[in-house]
């Protein structure tokens, strides 16, 4: 999966030299969490909300009316803008992009090409992925194995097991946590397995038999399973 195909395109855009409180207003009104900051074509940094919120509880805080008077209107954009910020390319993979914003504890990544700034990638088009992944807009129905190790041939156990149980599968994968089993050659993880199926239950009780306890059945509506 490349960046590219679940950015934000087009993202809104400021220049260095907007007013803050200007800024700060775009942000509000439409409801986001950073601004670019373009001149000429190329990101020269960035505005977040908790950049404004930091610095307005500041000029709370001195009371004073010169102060007040500054942020809204002289302090600039350039003067308080994240410069630098952490982005990624428009052609790295998800994976490097979910790797990297954890690492760095970053939410949102400006995506750039080459220099020039392409489109964001933030937590809303990670939920999306997960969306997808989840099978959330088709309402699949679905289960969820117990933590085992995959050997060699176990996904195909799996879902030899639910098919023949009449489980129409629309996607399988795994999912562990790698902190705690480093060098494992068959880390411990969970199976998800998305399906349409007449009835969930025929699906679940197979697979327990075959020696794969279910954690948790989840059965589409009834319109969906009837069409």
């Amino acid at each position: 999966m490349i960046v590219r195909n679940w950015m934000q395109t087009n993202p809104m855009t400021i220049a260095s030299d907007m007013l803050v409180s200007e800024a700060k207003r775009l942000l509000s009104e439409n409801n986001l969490h950073a601004l670019p900051v373009v001149d000429s074509n190329r990101m020269r940094g960035l505005i977040t909300r908790a950049n404004l919120l930091r610095m307005g509880h500041f000029v709370l805080r001195t009371q004073s009316t010169d102060e007040f008077n500054f942020f809204v209107n002289r302090l600039r954009v350039r003067d308080i803008m994240l410069r630098n910020p952490a982005t990624i390319q428009d052609d790295d993979t998800m994976e490097h992009c979910l790797l990297k914003g954890k690492e760095l504890g970053v939410a949102q990544f400006p995506v750039l090409s080459g220099v020039e700034l392409v489109g964001i990638i933030s937590a809303n088009e990670i939920f999306q992925l997960a969306a997808h992944c989840m099978g959330a807009w088709e309402r699949r129905s679905g289960v969820s194995l117990a933590p085992m190790k995959l050997g060699p041939g176990m996904l195909g156990k799996i879902a030899d097991v639910a098919e023949a149980a009449g489980a129409v599968l629309q996607a399988i994968y795994p999912v562990g946590r790698h902190d705690n089993q480093a060098g494992e050659a068959y880390p411990e993880k969970t199976v998800i397995l998305r399906f349409h199926a007449a009835d969930t239950n025929v699906v679940v009780a197979a697979l327990e038999a075959a020696g794969f306890p279910v954690n948790d059945p989840i059965a589409a509506p009834r319109s969906v399973l009837a069409a």
